[in-house]
């Protein structure tokens, strides 16, 4: 079913049951499955391959040869029924590989809102991207991964399987991430260490001069005062519920199962 006021080059291939909204424009030679459904106003480039069961939302930007939503690349996948999802207004550049869920976890992989995805990044199963994401190019997350939002990937960071990137992290070109990222952290190296916090990025969403030093203090009490892990968690604790923006890093080391950068 086509929506109207679609433009479909004639060498595009767009199965009769996909499901495209009005304002849908696909380019030459793309494959659109049966199973998959476009948002309004989404634009889709040449040479891209959409298939599986995967929603699409509206206003996203997909360049050339890109593979979205191919069957997962793990072993123990046996043909069941799982998906995709892609939020709104995403830009996500040329030859990404984007693969649906498994039934050992949530069955579907996620992508949200407004984030800006750059070439040859590649979203194993069952990620689960925020909003407002910056993937450069070559960055390379394995399964399960989640990334909060507003979190930035540098180019060809590497994430192993089940990590968790906490919201308003960043991570320097050439990272290794073998454990969690809490949240505001700047990571760096193979593999990764601390560096600091984010702060030049906060202060590019409008964090007050305030509230970054709250959060540069909370850092402290995580890596700087000599306090074990578990003593840092308590006393961050105890900061949370006085300043809402430590609660996000409390939460987070509180739900950590991999452990954390250190």
């Amino acid at each position: 079913m086509h929506g109207a006021l679609s433009v479909i080059h004639p060498t595009a291939i767009v199965h009769p049951s996909a499901k495209l909204a009005s304002g849908v424009t696909v380019g030459a030679y793309t494959l659109i499955g049966e199973q998959v459904e476009v948002g309004e106003g989404t634009w889709i480039g040449p040479h891209v391959v959409i298939e599986g069961r995967t929603r699409i939302g509206p206003q996203n930007r997909i360049y050339q040869f890109c593979s979205i939503g191919a069957a997962p690349q793990d072993k123990k996948y046996a043909g069941e029924s799982t998906a995709l999802e892609i939020g709104t207004r995403n830009t996500i550049r040329e030859f990404c590989t984007f693969n649906a869920g498994t039934v050992q976890d949530a069955a579907v992989t996620r992508i949200g809102d407004d984030n800006w995805i750059m070439a040859y990044v590649h979203l194993a199963h069952d990620c689960q991207v925020g909003n407002n994401t910056i993937f450069a190019n070559n960055a390379q997350l394995a399964g399960h991964v989640h990334v909060g939002d507003w979190a930035v990937l540098g180019g060809f960071t590497v994430v192993h399987q089940f990590v968790s990137i906490g919201a308003h992290s960043i991570t320097a070109m050439g990272t290794i991430l073998l454990a969690d990222l809490p949240p505001y952290v700047t990571a760096a190296g193979n593999t990764a260490t601390p560096h600091g916090i984010n702060a030049e990025g906060l202060k590019r969403r409008g964090y007050a001069p305030e509230t970054i030093a709250r959060i540069r203090s909370a850092y402290k009490t995580l890596y700087k005062s000599g306090l074990t892990l578990a003593q840092a968690k308590l006393e961050l604790a105890a900061q949370a519920r006085e300043y809402p923006e430590v609660h996000l890093l409390s939460d987070f080391l509180q739900r950590s199962r991999r452990g954390i950068i250190r």
